[in-house]
């Protein structure tokens, strides 16, 4: 099977997915203790797993090397989650001292006004998948019996449109401030 996966089989990618999927995404909210986060991790592991199939070795356990990215998306997350909070702290401090709620409030409306434009600029099936996943709170599984496609390429559909989106946002200033929209708002 990893052979196979090795030479970009889609339906060996497809069942490694299914023997693994579930495994992974119990390990995940053991520790996580959201659901949506670890869908997404489960997904960001086998998007891993297919960017880097052509140096995936047969001789290795398999399941080993998907726990090991398991484990280190989660460390890696919730490293991330101290400098996201001590990030907000400060930007809520510094940007809305004494200013009230309703800057708050336009602020996050902007926010989402340029996440929904970056939006539009992707196909029509892409934005379809990423609404259902990040506005919907749609599983991968859910949006795939959905729409007929596998999970993995639900998966693919969702990881392009994370990648266009950071691209599009690399000039601005607010770029990471609306990326984490997406997650937040």
């Amino acid at each position: 099977m990893i052979e196979k996966l090795r030479r970009g089989d889609v339906n060996a990618f497809d069942q490694v997915y299914l023997k693994y999927a579930g495994r992974l995404y119990l390990f995940s909210f053991k520790y996580l203790k959201s659901k949506e986060e670890a869908e997404e991790l489960v997904q960001s592991v086998f998007l891993k797993v297919w960017e880097n199939q052509n140096n995936l070795k047969s001789d290795s356990s398999f399941k080993s090397y998907l726990f090991t990215i398991a484990y280190n998306e989660i460390c890696n997350l919730f490293r991330q989650r101290g400098y996201l909070r001590k990030f907000m702290e400060s930007f809520l401090i510094s940007n809305h001292e004494g200013s009230g709620e309703t800057e708050a409030q336009i602020d996050a409306q902007f926010i989402q006004e340029q996440v929904n434009l970056i939006l539009t600029k992707l196909p029509e099936k892409q934005r379809i998948i990423f609404k259902k996943s990040r506005q919907e709170g749609k599983s991968t599984k859910d949006i795939a019996a959905e729409l007929g496609l596998s999970a993995g390429t639900v998966d693919n559909y969702i990881s392009d449109s994370l990648k266009f989106i950071r691209h599009h946002l690399e000039d601005k200033n607010f770029a990471g401030l609306i990326f984490l929209s997406l997650i937040y708002i």
